[in-house]
């Protein structure tokens, strides 16, 4: 099949709002994925300074580039106004406060529905939004320890480049949550309100290690097989990754020259675990990854060399499946999503906005005249990414919005 980069209206999504005031990492997570998937996405950020995550450059492009951005003073009423207008055109509402704060700012779930009923309404919080842990305080690493993930870690202990997957995982369900609403509303014309959780999210990916411990069964761990694992090399650290199969094992023996392990089940190989290990280790210290990664790809061997991010940007399987591809508008290289729909790969057609690099025409969009967006831009209610602009709005910033009601 011919692989094309999709255009604007081809995309999935094209067609969609989504509005969004959850910062930082899960919700920009959850609409880069709509965004690259053709939902016309906005950023709703504090004027100034914006998301807090801008404080990153490079983690803050690589999650909203494609997304459009309008600044707005969510303290003063004016602004609440503002968003709620933004709102009635939207299809998909994101937030990640803390229990509780949405309400208090007048954009809750009832707030929202009460302009738009057909609203998709997003929470995604650390520990959801009721429960002991509501309101308690976390990140990444602390849903981690909560939900099972770090049971078998010894003190002290840091990872050198952690995984947030605590955040990406809620941002998949949050997507999960997203496509499933729009799904209903198809058939009932109603919005749904979405509780994403942190921490629920990881205990949902630690289902195959949280059932044993709830109906009390033994449970056989995967790193009891000694195929399975990272070793050293002579020159780095190469990955085994068979598990229960006996044929990948006696390959990988052979290969090695161990053939007096070649004929143990994975029983055996999980009772006599740490030898075994020993005995694979010693033995891939004798020569180098690359050495190995041509014997093991000869011989059918599951593995892979342990690569580092600038080997990832360069490795052909990543070039070939073009996960990592420029934007034309700013000619900058971005992570695409890995989906492929119908020979079409999703991906983002714009670099990263301003704050409030959009204020104007998204305000426009949303059916607030010329005289009212000038107002407040005036009470500094409003603001614009490029200051020079702030004074005055252009008679031509009105936009006809028919196609996104």
């Amino acid at each position: 099949m011919t692989v094309k980069a999709a255009s604007d209206t081809a995309r999935p999504l094209a067609g969609l709002r989504v509005v969004s005031m959850a910062e930082q990492y899960p919700g920009p997570y959850a609409t880069m994925i709509m965004s690259d998937l053709g939902a016309d996405v906005i950023i709703v950020e504090r004027p100034g300074a914006g998301d807090p995550a801008r404080q990153f450059p490079p983690f803050f492009a690589a999650l909203n580039r494609g997304k459009r951005s309008v600044a707005i003073d969510m303290k003063k009423p004016e602004g609440v106004a503002a968003l709620r207008r933004l709102v009635a055109s939207a299809d998909i509402f994101l937030e990640g406060f803390r229990p509780g704060t949405a309400d208090r700012l007048g954009i809750g779930w009832e707030d929202l529905r009460a302009v738009n009923d057909a609203l998709v309404y997003v929470s995604i919080s650390g520990f959801g939004q009721d429960g002991p842990y509501r309101l308690r305080p976390a990140h990444d690493l602390s849903y981690q320890a909560a939900a099972g993930l770090l049971g078998k870690v010894e003190t002290p202990w840091r990872l050198s480049d952690p995984l947030a997957t605590a955040d990406l995982s809620s941002g998949l369900f949050a997507v999960v949550g997203c496509l499933s609403a729009l799904r209903q509303r198809d058939s009932t014309g109603q919005g749904s309100y979405i509780d994403v959780a942190m921490m629920d999210s990881l205990v949902a990916l630690m289902a195959t290690n949280l059932h044993p411990a709830a109906n009390g069964i033994d449970h056989v761990w995967i790193e009891d097989e000694p195929g399975y694992g990272v070793y050293a090399t002579l020159d780095g650290h190469i990955t085994l990754s068979l598990s229960y199969e006996d044929w990948f094992w006696a390959s990988t023996c052979i290969t090695l020259e161990l053939p007096d392990l070649a004929s143990l089940t994975a029983d055996q190989r999980r009772g006599d675990s740490e030898a075994i290990r020993a005995r694979l280790q010693e033995r891939l210290l004798t020569n180098s990854n690359g050495h190995w990664a041509r014997l093991f790809a000869e011989t059918d061997v599951p593995f892979a060399v342990v690569a580092t991010v600038d080997d990832v940007v360069k490795d052909p399987q990543v070039v070939a499946r073009g996960m990592i591809a420029p934007v034309d508008s700013d000619g900058v290289r971005y992570v695409r999503q890995p989906l492929t729909i119908d020979g079409r790969r999703s991906g983002p057609l714009t670099g990263v906005p301003q704050v409030g690099g959009d204020s104007v025409s998204i305000l426009a969009e949303a059916g607030l005249g010329h005289d009212v967006i000038q107002g407040l831009l005036d009470a500094g209610v409003v603001a614009v990414g490029d200051t020079t602009s702030q004074a005055r709005v252009d008679d031509d910033s009105q936009h006809n919005t028919e196609e996104h009601k």
